[in-house]
Order: structure tokens, then sequence, then C-alpha cells
């Protein structure tokens, strides 16, 4: 791997102005994407999802702990493993008591969720010294229906929103059966639970913080801030970047 060339302090100054006009249009970019991810339509859960916890069975309503908005990590675990994904578990290491506190305070709660039973997902979380709550959606099709269990035995294969045969015409085959990552969105109002968003593959690379998580719901931030006038489009974000 090479260094970056050597240059007076002058031309370095050049560079990074020309590289931090990119950063800005960038900035903007992903402010206008987060602005209409929080216009998508939603959809109710009509199913009766089960979920084994430490306090027992228990529904998708009760994953929200009370709050208003849930993010649901899919972490890979099929029944069979003894041990977690390693790569979800490399991302589960950064969830810390602070992550989830900064999550609770925007009425947001965050869980993890897997196929492997409860008794196998308790003994992992307790070996890794790991604090955020976590399910077993074991014996159900929640993650048949989120398409983090690709299995044609179950339902039609897909991922990323593509079909085995569109993954396959684009280059991008799987293997099957399978465990696959992703994160979704819940929204609670009323009664009723929405499904509000997911995200997969490359997708669940973006979790850069609590904000970047909020992002992916529907509420968002809840902290609006006005884009700077002369700008395209009309998005709103959390606070100022100094971008600007």
């Amino acid at each position: 791997m090479s260094l970056p060339e050597i240059v007076s302090h002058e031309q370095w100054l050049n560079a990074r102005k020309a590289l931090l006009e990119r950063e800005k249009q960038l900035t903007y970019a992903r402010d206008r994407l987060v602005a209409d991810r929080r216009r998508l339509p939603m959809v109710r859960v009509e199913k009766g999802y089960r979920f084994e916890g430490p306090a027992g069975e228990v529904g998708l309503a009760e994953l929200f702990e009370g709050r208003r908005q849930l993010i649901v990590c899919h972490f890979m675990f099929d029944p069979s493993w003894e041990d977690g994904c390693p790569s979800c578990s490399a991302g589960a290491e950064e969830m810390s008591p602070g992550h989830l506190a900064h999550l609770h305070a925007r009425d947001t709660t965050l869980a993890y969720v897997s196929r492997a039973p409860y008794v196998k997902l308790a003994r992992y979380k307790a070996k890794r010294g790991w604090t955020f709550p976590w399910y077993s959606s074991h014996g159900s099709d929640f993650n048949y229906d989120f398409a983090v269990t690709i299995d044609p035995a179950q339902v039609e294969p897909s991922y990323n929103f593509r079909t085995r045969s569109e993954l396959e015409a684009a280059g991008q085959g799987f293997e099957m059966p399978g465990e696959y990552p992703g994160r979704s969105a819940f929204l609670r109002t009323g009664d009723g639970v929405f499904h509000t968003y997911s995200v997969y593959a490359r997708g669940t690379e973006t979790m850069g913080g609590s904000y970047y998580l909020l992002d992916e719901t529907a509420l968002g931030r809840q902290e609006d801030w006005e884009e700077p006038k002369g700008r395209a489009g009309s998005a709103r974000r959390a606070a100022p970047s100094f971008a600007e």
C-alpha cells in the first residue's frame, strides 16, 4: 500500500478544499435521501409473531418495551450453530449501553432477533458480555417473511428486494439455504404495529452511531433543522453538519 504524496501546506490546503466540496455534496445528497426514506409508506404487521426472550414468550409489540419505534437487527444465528456469525458479532460489539440510551432518548428501542433457540442466544450473549435485548424467532415465520433466512422449502427465495432470478441475472447469486444479515424498522401507533423500512447486504454496514440508526426510522432524528437556502431539495436534518 503506497503512502500519500508529500506536498507543501498550500498544496495540501487546495486539495483539502476540493475534497471538502465533494464531501458537502455527499452530505446534502444523503440528507435528501434520508428525508425520502422518512416519507416511505408503511405496512401494518398482521401476523402474530412470537419470540422467546428472558421473560418467556412475547409478541412483536412487546419488543418495543413501551417505546414508539423499534429497530430489529437480524443477527445470523442458525439453530444448528453453537456460536453466532462472526461478522454480526463484530457489529454487535459496538452496541454499548450508551448507544442504546441515545436511541431510548428518541423513543426508540433496538433489539436483536435470531432464529437459534433462546438458550443458545442467552449463552452466547453472556459469553460476549452484551447487554442489548436479544430474542429468538425459532419456530416462527419472522425470519422468512423479512427475507433474512433463505430456504426454498419455506418461501420463494429473495434477498435485498430481488428474486433469485433477478440476482442471478445481475451476477449476484447467493447460496441457499442460509442466514443473511439485515435490519428492519417498525412504528407503533394506536393498537397497530407497522413495518416502515428494511435494509440488507452492504446497506447494513452504514451503522455509524445512533443518528445513523435513527435515520432508518419513520420518525428520524426528531431534531429538525432546515437545509441552507440555495441547496437543492427540501431535506431537513437533525443538526448542522458544518458542511456549509
